[in-house]
């Protein structure tokens, strides 16, 4: 998963506003490209073509929404190495810590309904978890940890060097959180320091099915991903048998030129990544996602407008992330994700822009690169220049 998100820092401003058509469900599904000429496609599609070719992408899939609509839908290669099939806009892909504002999203909707306060503690007697995992008495600082820590990845630690949620992949969810919490101990005090932890995610998709009494799949299905027709998402397998019928295979490479390490996307434990990077969508899926948290109540917005403020607000240590967002002072929110096989991106500009895009592989600077690479192919549509910084 990736860590350096305050990287994008150099995110630019879409300038202007942006009006939200009624019927915002069934326009998701209907992509147009009125403002998108056959010259500016193949422009946008060069610059794709050369992204695959640079970091040797088997398949490259884009959407961007525009005025609350899906203007530019595209699919790119194949849907892996070796395979003759062609890529197209409906396969799915890992989409790794992109997971993340799904998971807060949900956490946000549960806050509403009242089930659950930022500031409750997770772990202990008086946490919502208990003391289910791990054994007491806990390490310093552990039963301090409220659900707004997790959030904003300030819990205290966990991660930065050692990340539990890589460590004994043949271990089952539950006993991975308990080793972590009795082994290892946190580096910060709670809400002191900023530190990215894709373990304190994964307890917050346990919080999620402790409060719900269902299991973190089904309550996101239901009360996120359904209402903002991302009907095809679901939890990654961690195998090729295991792979989704439109799910495209995965690429690993070396991730440092002249390294001898293979970066194998199905040595991976994905499914216990759940929460914090185990989904799987279309680019088309996870804009319909992103636009349903700023569409009109009317639509099926899945947050009030408050709540996603709160959401989206940076946290008191760190410049660059709010709570499942990575955000900048010019008013964009964004996700990357980055794990074995998979590279992605999750952006909202301020200018009402809401785009994806996934590709099935990944290596040195290839997220990065993919956040660049949307910015560029927007900007080849005439019509989207004036908004573009």
């Amino acid at each position: 998963m990736i860590r350096n998100i305050s990287r994008r820092s150099s995110l630019k401003c879409l300038l202007g506003g942006t009006a939200f058509v009624a019927g915002l469900s069934s326009a998701c599904r209907s992509p147009f490209d009125g403002e998108i000429s056959s010259t500016e496609k193949k422009a946008m599609a060069e610059s794709a073509q050369a992204y695959r070719q640079q970091f040797s992408a088997p398949g490259l899939s884009v959407a961007i929404a525009r005025h609350g609509r899906i203007a530019y839908a595209e699919a790119f290669g194949q849907i892996g190495h070796g395979f003759d099939a062609p890529l197209t806009t409906e396969n799915l892909f890992r989409i790794a810590s992109v997971s993340k504002p799904i998971t807060s999203t949900a956490i946000f909707l549960l806050v509403e309904q009242g089930k659950l306060r930022l500031d409750d503690t997770v772990i202990g007697n008086n946490g919502l978890l208990g003391t289910q995992y791990g054994t007491r008495p806990y390490g310093p600082g552990i039963e301090r940890i409220t659900i707004d820590h997790l959030l904003t990845h300030t819990s205290g630690g966990w991660d930065p060097g050692h990340d539990p949620m890589f460590a004994y992949p043949e271990l089952s969810q539950a006993d991975l959180i308990s080793w972590a919490l009795d082994t290892i101990p946190l580096q910060n005090s709670p809400g002191a320091k900023f530190a990215y932890s894709n373990f304190g995610y994964c307890l917050l998709g346990r919080i999620i099915e402790k409060v719900s009494g269902q299991s973190y799949r089904d309550f996101v299905k239901q009360n996120v991903l359904q209402p903002s027709g991302a009907t095809d998402m679901s939890i990654a397998g961690n195998s090729i048998a295991e792979r989704a019928p439109s799910e495209v295979f995965y690429y690993g490479q070396t991730l440092v030129p002249g390294e001898q390490h293979y970066d194998d996307p199905y040595a991976l434990n994905v499914q216990r990544m759940d929460s914090h990077g185990g989904w799987i969508a279309s680019p088309s899926d996870l804009v319909r996602f992103s636009l349903h948290l700023d569409g009109p109540e009317a639509s099926g917005k899945i947050l009030r407008a408050e709540t996603v403020a709160l959401m989206t607000t940076r946290s008191p240590v760190a410049p660059n992330y709010a709570r499942g967002w990575a955000v900048n002072d010019r008013g964009n929110r964004w996700h990357s994700g980055d794990l074995g096989g998979t590279s992605a991106i999750l952006v909202r500009t301020a200018g009402g822009f809401h785009w994806a895009a996934l590709t099935n592989t990944r290596c040195a600077r290839s997220a990065a690169a993919l956040d660049d690479l949307v910015w560029e192919m927007a900007r080849k549509v005439r019509a989207w220049q004036s908004a573009l910084g």
